[in-house]
């Protein structure tokens, strides 16, 4: 009977301990679905509720009532195409840009920077350290009347002197650009630095030269990066708002700022919520089709 005992004793423990163990991934998985259900999907549930609301007649404004109006998202657009469509071409724009700066920047740490790398990888995050906003109000000072690129500019004989930059779809898509363009470095130098120096040797062996070992062998490894670092430039692009308000005028407002002075100046919660719950929508779907045409839908 003691043996008995012994043995249940002796069994039941592995188990008790597996079963412990069983628990341990959803434990440290526990903090992050709480702040993600808490701050986002919540939110966002929130969110969807207002964008089909209406204002009761004669009510006082921010007051808003439950109708399930949908037609809410059609009238939302249909006022604001201008800014919408504004939003994804100087978010596309910029990001082109940040691209073209970016690869050779990124391609240079990798391969070429040697003892120097890691001065130059604090170089490109440095802009972090200093505040987005403060970052964004000193190109109005370089793009400004007086700054240093419009009176370099106006030296040259073909260029007017009523030559403006600051205030101009230019400045904006520029101060987009110069704000997001750690955010494509980095993927880009992390997914080259990934690339073994033997597989671009094997090229050479094979009578490649160095345009078409680039073409045929770096680039397409850098992909994810490539693909991650336009994710990470595009998408906050397209949402942004301060560069268009700082940096730019009226006539080059995006849907970020369109959003942000329906939330805060005009009070009209269900078209600030149905404007964010289309731009999401179009940014998703965007996203979805890009990454399936690059062929990288593991990063999906």
């Amino acid at each position: 009977m003691a043996f008995l005992h012994g043995a249940t004793a002796t069994h039941s423990g592995p188990k008790s301990g597996l079963k412990s163990r069983s628990y341990t991934p959803y434990l440290l998985l526990a903090p992050g679905l709480i702040w993600l259900v808490t701050f986002f999907i919540i939110p966002i549930f929130s969110l969807a509720s207002t964008s089909t609301m209406v204002r009761p007649e004669g009510a006082q404004i921010g007051t808003y009532v439950q109708e399930l109006r949908f037609q809410n998202y059609v009238d939302a657009f249909v006022a604001n195409q201008d800014q919408y469509i504004r939003s994804f071409v100087y978010a596309g724009i910029a990001t082109i840009l940040a691209l073209a700066i970016a690869y050779p920047l990124a391609y240079m740490i990798a391969f070429k920077s040697g003892k120097y790398r890691n001065i130059l990888l604090v170089l490109v995050v440095a802009p972090f350290f200093t505040s987005f906003l403060l970052r964004t109000v000193a190109w109005t000072q370089i793009l400004g009347d007086e700054g240093p690129i419009v009176s370099t500019l106006k030296l040259l004989p073909f260029v007017d002197d009523t030559l403006r930059l600051t205030a101009t779809p230019f400045a904006v898509v520029s101060g987009l650009t110069y704000n997001f363009l750690p955010f494509m470095t980095l993927p880009l130098y992390a997914s080259l630095e990934r690339i073994d120096p033997r597989t671009l040797e094997a090229a050479g062996d094979l009578y490649a030269n160095g345009f078409t070992t680039f073409r045929k062998v770096t680039v397409p490894l850098s992909m994810p990066g490539v693909v991650a670092g336009t994710l990470l430039t595009f998408i906050p692009a397209a949402g942004d708002y301060v560069n268009a308000a700082l940096l730019g005028n009226p006539n080059t407002k995006m849907i970020g700022n369109v959003i942000e002075s329906r939330f805060f100046a005009v009070v009209d919660y269900p078209t600030a919520a149905a404007l964010s719950f289309t731009l999401m929508a179009t940014i998703l779907i965007l996203v979805t089709l890009y990454i399936r045409r690059s062929g990288t839908d593991e990063l999906v």
